[in-house]
């Protein structure tokens, strides 16, 4: 690595701590790196994910060049022979022991934490043979709705496309394309995404309904339905109101929704792939802790879906607590609910379970879990 790279990477993960995710501040550090080019951006970002994914398995008492060093030949090592490491170690070191209380572990999966995410596209609704084409060096998933998931194995940057910036795709991982596949929304339909962040899903929603019909978008932080507005005028979509809800239970809207989702805060232990910095700043704790509010927020939600009309909940973790934990808290809490099959749409033909875990070791992307429930009309109207 050059001197100024190596300086960078060190100032980064330095900075890096609980409250400020080391992504954040990478971002916010190559933004005023002016006179960085893009080939010495990516060495920084290569050095700061690359000391994080092999935090594990490496000596605290060491300087911290040292171990950036260490860490980068130990990336190198895995890409050329994943074999190299056993099992054993693998579950040693990918991932802090807590988490072996708290989820199903195997080798496979800590394999997975260790190996470079990929890169998944969604193309307009039935574009995603032309986009490929387009863009070169792109797979596609599946076949049908699926040949709009596009994996792309590039190396150019697509935020200065032209076709990303006319709004063709988007930048979605293969498991949240999977959580708007299984809501199904229809044109016509109303429904409510409850904590949408920046619209990855809702915008989704609106592709697949064809800009028909209505999707409510809410989120506590305001910052982020400003860049929801962004995303959707770039992607053409105009069927959607935004509202403010912080969660509580006064709901942003008196409407009554053929279907709801919410895709809750959680401990993201299903991005640790994408994300490894987490993986040392997450808790036990803070399972529990979001295993609660996941479950006040869903008992919630489900007070705006009509009769007759769906629920889902969608986490990006594999934590029990988060995910069959809340579950149980919801059907005690709103007997008038009934659980519906879910269908893993990346395995068209398989049969339906009572909810999904979306593993990163089997579809490459973020670990996801998606529960779905139908409002009685009978209870609903008693």
């Amino acid at each position: 690595m050059r001197i100024r790279t190596v300086e960078l990477a060190i100032e980064v993960i330095t900075a890096a701590n609980r409250g400020t995710p080391a992504d954040q501040v990478l971002r916010e550090r190559l933004r005023v790196e002016k006179a960085l080019s893009r080939e010495e951006g990516s060495e920084v970002s290569r050095a700061v994910f690359a000391f994080y994914r092999w935090q594990g398995w490496l000596d605290e008492r060491e300087r911290l060049q040292e171990r950036i060093d260490q860490a980068l030949e130990l990336a190198g090592r895995f890409a050329r022979d994943p074999g190299a490491f056993s099992d054993e170690e693998m579950l040693a070191h990918a991932a802090p022991g807590w988490v072996k209380g708290q989820m199903e572990t195997s080798a496979a999966w800590a394999r997975s934490l260790q190996a470079e995410p990929v890169l998944w596209l969604r193309a307009r609704q039935g574009q995603g043979e032309e986009l490929a084409r387009r863009l070169g060096e792109c797979r596609a998933f599946g076949a049908g709705p699926l040949a709009d998931v596009l994996e792309y194995q590039g190396h150019n940057d697509l935020f200065r496309t032209q076709d990303f910036h006319a709004g063709d795709f988007e930048l979605q991982d293969i498991s949240s394309q999977a959580v708007g596949l299984v809501c199904g929304p229809k044109a016509g339909e109303t429904w409510w995404d409850a904590c949408a962040g920046e619209g990855g899903k809702a915008t989704h929603f609106s592709d697949l309904m064809g800009n028909k019909g209505l999707i409510w978008a809410s989120d506590r932080a305001a910052w982020r339905l400003d860049k929801f507005k962004r995303r959707a005028a770039r992607a053409r979509v105009f069927n959607y109101r935004l509202a403010l809800w912080d969660g509580g239970p006064k709901l942003p809207t008196k409407t009554r929704f053929d279907g709801v989702l919410l895709d809750a805060p959680c401990s993201g232990i299903g991005t640790w792939q994408r994300n490894p910095h987490a993986r040392w700043t997450t808790t036990a704790v803070d399972v529990a802790e979001l295993a609660k509010l996941q479950g006040e927020l869903l008992t919630r939600a489900a007070h705006a879906v009509k009769p007759g009309g769906r629920l889902i909940y969608a986490v990006c973790t594999l934590a029990w607590a988060e995910t069959l934990g809340v579950v149980a808290a919801l059907e005690t809490a709103c007997p008038e609910f009934e659980r519906l099959p879910v269908a893993n749409p990346l395995d068209p033909g398989s049969p339906a379970q009572a909810e999904l875990f979306l593993r990163p070791e089997q579809w490459r992307g973020n670990g996801m879990f998606v529960a779905a429930w139908r409002r009685k009309a009978a209870a609903a109207t008693a």
